[in-house]
């Protein structure tokens, strides 16, 4: 067996102060007696090791000290720093049934969320073993599911000691939830298991694409392979998002990963699997996989659960060895992920429970040594580690025999790059390197869709600019993502911009944002946005993530129904790559269904609200007269002819300071466009700030339909700067 742990210290800067009283230093235009800050930048890495220092008759070799062990890294001697001894008796007995255990299991919280507690004077994982039960949802039927949470429920009541720390994650929808943090309480841990609902993350299974299933890819225009490379990845990506959050416990994990299989597909998945051997061999956790699909005795074509295969493979044998050969490959990957990280794969057995026992018996005395490498070069490359005691002892040593450096994101190749944009997506805990600000809207096209136009800000001056051809230029790369109240994914975005910058504009950015949007189309609901940007010079990502309501405007009956409201003092040209990097046919349909873009350019919402005083304020928003029935209980306007010709809408903007109305904007009639079923009303007013002194004002938009005695309004906080 094979463990240990790579941890990345955090970069320490020590700034110094020092006044010059002497001459001015050669090579240097400061002057005498100026004061100047130097800045002194460390970067250490502290590696560890798990050792197992066994004698000929295979017992625990115990009383070593630091000083008996030698440790080099490519053949240079290191200075252990870090000691101790981890002693985890396997023969404990279970933990006493208690009063509690007899009654009803009391229900905690979950989670719910991506992250651990670290090690703290109140919270020790020293002497104690640690045991995450990872269910994959995603990859197990329903009665696959039952049996695995049966077995975890059965190892709590029965074989779980007082040395057992033990953690619930689930993988479903796209992302890691940690359901319970490392506890030793039974009680909660049942609670978490025995609430765990059955037949969550279905419908992520990957598709059959051999001989032992009907072809019906053509019949859809897509090879149902393609979805298989990619749920694969994400159930891979997955676990090495795990094994990143465990990292920081120094002492050794073992991750209980109950599935019904993993099969790669080719070549296409080895990156992945490569990435995430890497990322559990540097966090010190071993894979122990559990088929929770026991021992299977399948029907040669196939059970009832999926169509007949209608072709020659059912007469020729081909489907059955098919079936056959799937079936053993979804095993091997399993037993991939174990073989390389310190674990055993668990097959072919009914009973979940002993694959358990299997690995917490896995775990005994161990030494933990660490040391803080001499060579800080970060280049990804494999380091060798040997260790090694007094010959006099004659033992055996079992540890991990290398690991992979960190890499700088300047040496990152495509697949690097875009794996850490999938890491991030997937984490649940914000990351904040670069300053993001955005806004989300929505206006009616039918009476089923809306459209959403999203706009994000980046402060200019996070960005770093880098030369080529001659001219100044920043990349950033998007990615978003979009998910309903039961966390599928909806809709996603994945986007760059290459900005190029003359020498006046690259002055320009460090005073002003950087503006991209997009937009959707979405049903009515509340869905969860997660947007990410990237700066590709430097790697540093920022992400925000909102919840964000479309309302069903066609339930509205008291109300006038209308869209959100856009305030903005700007304009741009819709072929400014600032502003919006699609291009050709998806620029110009995605043009033609904003509402914000018109002869006279594109709308940018003003995300912070903030507007200077020199500039007018341009507000925009739709009213729908034909969406909803009126509130005297006349029935929906379902089509153009039922609106009047008259029918009109009037709207006004009104300031308020301090509690006190201000200014009230000009009054504007605006009718419905001809020929629109829902009678939409574009509505767009003026406000002019140059009469008013800086601060902080609320805004009210008003409108009101006076054929059916109906009104809208709407408050937001501004500010007025100079």
């Amino acid at each position: 067996m094979t463990m240990g742990l790579f941890i990345r210290c955090a970069v320490m800067a020590a700034t110094l102060s020092a006044s010059l009283a002497g001459a001015q230093q050669i090579g240097t235009n400061e002057t005498q007696g100026k004061e100047t800050t130097y800045t002194l930048s460390v970067k250490s890495q502290l590696v560890t090791e798990s050792v197992i220092v066994k004698d000929k008759q295979g017992k625990f070799v115990s009383g070593l000290t630091a000083k008996d062990f030698e440790v080099t890294e490519d053949g240079t001697p290191q200075t252990i720093r870090v000691f101790e001894r981890e002693s985890l008796p396997i023969d404990a007995a279970p933990l006493p049934e208690t009063p509690e255990d007899q009654e009803d299991v009391r229900v905690y919280k979950r989670l719910g969320r991506t992250t651990y507690a670290t090690e703290n004077k109140t919270r020790s994982y020293k002497d104690r073993r640690l045991l995450a039960f990872y269910f994959d949802m995603t990859a197990m039927r329903p009665d696959d599911q039952v049996h695995a949470l049966q077995a975890a429920e059965k190892f709590v009541r029965t074989q779980m000691t007082e040395v057992d720390l033990v953690s619930i994650l689930r993988y479903q929808g796209g992302a890691v939830d940690v359901l319970l943090d490392f506890s030793a309480d039974r009680n909660k841990v049942l609670s978490i298991l025995e609430t765990m609902v059955v037949g969550e993350g279905q419908g992520s299974a990957e598709g059959i694409d051999d001989s032992s299933s009907a072809d019906a890819g053509a019949a859809f225009g897509q090879d149902s392979s393609e979805f298989n490379i990619f749920n694969t990845d994400r159930q891979l990506s997955a676990l090495q998002t795990t094994a990143h959050m465990l990292e920081q416990i120094n002492e050794k994990k073992s991750l209980l990963y109950f599935s019904s299989g993993l099969r790669l597909n080719g070549n296409d998945n080895q990156a992945q699997l490569h990435a995430t051997v890497d990322a559990a061999v540097k966090a010190g956790m071993s894979f122990w996989p559990i088929d929770a699909r026991g021992l299977v005795a399948q029907a040669p074509l196939g059970d009832a659960m999926q169509g007949s295969q209608g072709n020659s493979g059912m007469y020729s044998g081909a489907a059955a060895q098919a079936t056959n050969d799937r079936l053993q490959q979804s095993q091997d990957t399993l037993y991939s992920l174990a073989a390389d990280t310190g674990g055993k794969a668990f097959f072919d057995n009914n009973d979940l429970t002993a694959g358990i026992v299997r690995a917490q018996r896995a775990i005994s005395d161990y030494y933990l040594l660490g040391y803080y490498t001499t060579n800080t070069v970060q280049n990804g490359r494999f380091r060798h580690i040997k260790i090694t005691v007094p010959e006099k002892l004659n033992a055996s040593l079992e540890y991990r025999q290398g690991y992979y450096a960190n890499k700088e994101f300047g040496k990152f190749n495509g697949a690097e790059k875009e794996r850490q944009l999938e890491d991030a997506l997937m984490l649940g805990d914000p990351i904040t390197d670069l300053t993001l600000a955005m806004e989300v809207n929505y206006f009616q096209l039918n009476r089923a869709e809306y459209f959403v136009p999203v706009t994000v800000k980046i402060p200019g001056r996070e960005l770093a600019l880098a030369k080529r051809f001659g001219n100044e230029h920043t990349v950033i790369d998007f990615v978003c993502e979009i998910k309903d109240e039961m966390g599928l994914t909806v809709s996603n975005l994945r986007d760059n911009v290459d900005v190029k910058l003359t020498d006046a504009s690259a002055t320009e950015l460090i005073r002003r944002p950087i503006e991209y949007s997009t937009g959707f189309t979405l049903l009515p609901g509340r869905y969860t946005i997660k947007f990410l940007a990237r700066d590709d010079e430097t790697g540093r990502i920022g992400t925000y993530q909102t919840v964000f309501i479309i309302p069903n405007l066609n339930k509205a009956t008291k109300q006038l129904p209308i869209s959100s409201v856009v305030l903005s003092n700007q304009r741009v040209d819709t072929r400014q790559a600032l502003f919006n990097t699609m291009k050709g046919k998806e620029q110009a349909k995605n043009d033609a269904a904003n509402p914000l873009v018109n002869a006279d350019g594109k709308l940018i919402p003003s995300v912070t609200r903030a507007f200077r005083i020199d500039r007018n304020m341009e507000i925009y928003l739709q009213a729908y007269l034909g969406t909803a029935a009126g509130g005297n209980g006349s029935p929906p306007l379902e089509n153009k002819e039922t609106v009047a010709a008259d029918s009109q809408v009037v709207a006004f903007v009104s300031l308020y300071h301090d509690g006190k109305k201000v200014m009230d904007s000009e009054v504007i009639r605006v009718p419905a466009l001809s020929g629109n079923h829902l009678g939409m009303v574009p509505l767009d007013l003026k406000v002019g700030m140059k009469d008013l002194g800086l601060g902080e004002y609320q805004c009210q938009v008003t409108v009101l339909d006076p054929t059916r005695n109906r009104a809208a309004f709407w408050q937001g906080s501004i500010a007025i700067v100079q």
